[in-house]
């Protein structure tokens, strides 16, 4: 069965079902019986129309539920009257629907379940191994999104930001049960990206193809973190750098600076340096600055108190540092890392212990924690 082509197709079918006058809920609930449908036929030969095929399944699927309702039987008529099969049409609404999931009135949480059932295809059971919750706490979740958004229709404006925040949250997820949510976020990007042809989006999809072609050098084999100065960086996908670099030349040369395009370039940066010591800590100091005119992010301050330090030493960046917000995380551990590069090893020692005591993963409590480790015992030498 092709797995991919389902996914491809999920969106577009739950649109057709929706122009035809179902409602969001359940229409997604009609797609999902005909996906398991498909699941169970198609390892016997896919059909000419994989589209046509799943629209036909989803609506009769949907009628046989809407002739259940005793309490609607004067919709009954209407529903009766099935379109032939056929070709399904051209109209695309993988759009709509990323609007519709990514609804204004949905949590974040709730937004990415949605937008990976609906429109990524994934299955309840994917989505709640990827977020290592039960299963059925991810079909409540679910299933109140869908309540949520049940009467919002496909002509009404979505908001392309909300959409872009939310799959920028799948992709941070990474890799969690059997799906990769990093890969999962990428293709959806591509599919925005086709449909919405804006210049943010654009940048979306270069930061993350940039970002993804670290990933390989990003661990050690024992699962340890390893920091991009220390990365192996003939590790790095090539393929994915130079598509990710194309893609934000194309959305810069437009001249409409976003954030997303601003975050790639500093990624592009870092690429493009054969070896850690050759990176152009100067540009990037530049693009943090547009960075910040651009949100004012406590974050993005902290990242250029480090890019402040690399370029012009580490008084400038303690300095830069110390005008940050010291409840931003990560803080801690930026301070370390500066006070280090000054020369100052007992203060970066206790520093690297206090932030690996209040880092937000294992992993990175443990990076931190052996640096603490590792400067302890220069100072002991």
């Amino acid at each position: 069965m092709d797995e991919p082509l389902l996914r491809e197709l999920t969106p577009a079918v739950i649109g057709v079902l929706v122009r035809r006058g179902v409602d969001f809920a359940t229409a997604e609930d009609a797609v999902q019986d005909a996906l398991l449908q498909a699941a169970l036929t198609w390892p016997d030969g896919q059909p000419a129309d994989p589209k046509g095929w799943l629209v036909t399944v989803a609506w009769r699927k949907f009628l046989d539920v809407r002739r259940s309702e005793v309490s609607r039987r004067t919709r009954e008529q209407r529903v009766e009257d099935e379109p032939p099969p056929g070709p399904a049409g051209s109209a695309d609404d993988t759009l709509a629907l990323f609007f519709l999931c990514a609804h204004p009135s949905l949590t974040a949480a709730s937004a990415v379940a949605l937008t990976l059932r609906a429109v990524g295809g994934l299955t309840t059971r994917q989505i709640a191994a990827a977020y290592l919750v039960p299963e059925a706490t991810m079909a409540q979740r679910i299933s109140r999104a869908k309540r949520t958004v049940g009467d919002v229709r496909f002509d009404r404006p979505g908001d392309p930001a909300t959409v872009r925040r939310v799959l920028y949250l799948v992709f941070n997820e990474g890799y969690t049960g059997d799906v990769d949510l990093a890969a999962e976020a990428i293709r959806l990007t591509r599919q925005l990206a086709r449909t919405a042809g804006d210049e943010e989006t654009a940048g979306l999809l270069a930061l993350m193809l940039l970002h993804h072609a670290r990933r390989p050098a990003r661990t050690a084999a024992d699962g340890s973190l390893v920091p991009l100065t220390e990365q192996d960086r003939s590790r790095w996908d090539t393929a994915l750098i130079a598509e990710g670099v194309a893609i934000l030349q194309a959305a810069l040369g437009r001249d409409r600076l976003g954030e997303f395009q601003a975050q790639a370039a500093i990624a592009a940066l870092h690429a493009d340096a054969p070896r850690a010591e050759e990176t152009d800590w100067p540009q990037i100091v530049g693009w943090y600055d547009e960075l910040l005119r651009l949100n004012g992010s406590p974050v993005v301050a902290l990242n250029r108190a480090v890019a402040v330090g690399e370029a012009d030493g580490a008084a400038a960046g303690l300095a830069a540092l110390a005008a940050v917000d010291p409840a931003v995380p990560r803080h801690t551990a930026a301070s370390a890392h500066l006070h280090e590069k000054a020369g100052d090893l007992s203060a970066a020692a206790r520093l690297y212990a206090d932030a690996a005591r209040s880092a937000s993963t294992l992993a990175e409590r443990h990076h931190l924690t052996r640096q603490a480790a590792r400067i302890s015992q220069a100072l002991r030498g």
